[in-house]
C-alpha cells in the first residue's frame, strides 16, 4: 500500500486525511452576501435621497402636503420600477457575458490545449510556484476538462459563475429597498397638512434615517461607520437643499 502524501504546515507534517479533519472543525466567518447588500444599499440610498429632494423642492414651491405626497408616491413607484429594471438588466448582462466567455474558453481548450495549459502554468507562477511544482497541477487539470474550464474562468478571466436567479432577485431587492427608503421622507406629509411643517419633520426623520443607514452600510462594507453615516447624510442633505433652492429660484422668476 502506497504511503499517504503529506506536506508541511507551520513545520508540521500534514496529510490529506488530517487536513480534512482540520477543515471539519474550522468555520469561516467571512461575509458572503455582498451582492444582496449592494442591491439593498443601492435601493435604500436612492430611495431616501430622491423622494426627499423632490418633497423639499415642492415644499419650496409652496405646494400643499397632499400634492407633495401624491407626487412623491408617484416618484417612488416609478423609481422602484426603473431601479429594479436597471438591476435586472445589469445582472442579465453579467450572466450573458459569462456564458459568452465560457463558450469561448471551452472552444480554446479544445482547439489550442497546449496554449491553455501554458496559461495555467503562467497563472500559478504568479503565486510563486516553480515549473516542477505546478506541472502536476497542470496535468491533473488537463485530465479533468470541466475543472480545467472552471479554473480558467475564475483565475484567467476573473469571472464567477452567476446565480441563474440573480437577475430577478436583484430587481426585486433593489425595487423593494427603494420603496422602503422612499416612504421615509414622505411619511410626515401624510400626518401634517402644512407643507412647511411637514418638510421640517421630513428633514429630521430623513437625516436620522440617512445617518442610521450610512452607519449600517459602513458596518457591512468595512468602512468607518461614523464616516459612512456622515457622508450618506451629507449627500442626502445636499440633494434636498439643491432641489429646494432651485424651486425657490424658479418661483421668484
Amino acid at each position: 500500500m502506497a504511503p499517504e502524501e503529506s506536506w508541511e504546515v507551520n513545520g508540521t507534517s500534514t496529510t490529506p486525511s488530517t487536513a480534512e479533519k482540520l477543515l471539519v472543525h474550522h468555520k469561516e466567518n467571512h461575509f458572503t452576501a455582498g451582492e444582496v447588500v449592494r442591491d439593498v444599499i443601492l435601493g435604500v440610498s436612492d430611495g431616501l435621497t430622491v423622494p426627499f429632494a423632490l418633497a423639499a423642492g415642492l415644499s419650496g414651491a409652496n405646494a400643499p402636503s397632499s400634492l407633495i405626497l401624491t407626487a412623491g408616491l408617484a416618484e417612488v413607484a416609478a423609481g422602484a420600477i426603473s431601479m429594479g429594471l436597471g438591476g435586472y438588466l445589469a445582472a442579465k448582462s453579467e450572466a450573458d457575458h459569462y456564458m459568452r466567455e465560457l463558450k469561448r474558453e471551452q472552444e480554446e481548450i479544445v482547439t489550442v490545449p497546449d496554449i491553455e495549459a501554458a496559461e495555467i502554468g503562467e497563472i500559478l507562477a504568479q503565486y510563486g510556484l516553480e515549473p516542477h511544482e505546478y506541472s502536476p497541477v497542470v496535468n491533473a487539470l488537463r485530465n479533468n476538462p470541466q475543472a480545467w474550464l472552471d479554473f480558467m474562468m475564475k483565475f484567467e478571466l476573473g469571472l464567477e459563475k452567476p446565480d441563474p436567479k440573480r437577475a430577478l432577485q436583484s430587481a426585486l431587492t433593489i425595487a423593494l429597498s427603494y420603496v422602503v427608503g422612499g416612504l421615509v421622507p414622505l411619511l410626515p406629509y401624510v400626518f401634517i397638512p402644512i407643507a412647511q411643517k411637514a418638510m421640517l419633520t421630513s428633514i429630521g426623520v430623513t437625516l436620522a434615517a440617512l445617518l442610521f443607514f450610512g452607519y449600517v452600510k459602513g458596518q457591512f462594507t468595512g468602512n468607518y461607520p461614523l464616516s459612512s453615516a456622515v457622508q450618506t447624510a451629507f449627500i442626502g442633505a445636499l440633494a434636498s437643499v439643491a432641489a429646494y433652492a432651485m424651486a425657490k429660484l424658479v418661483q421668484s422668476t
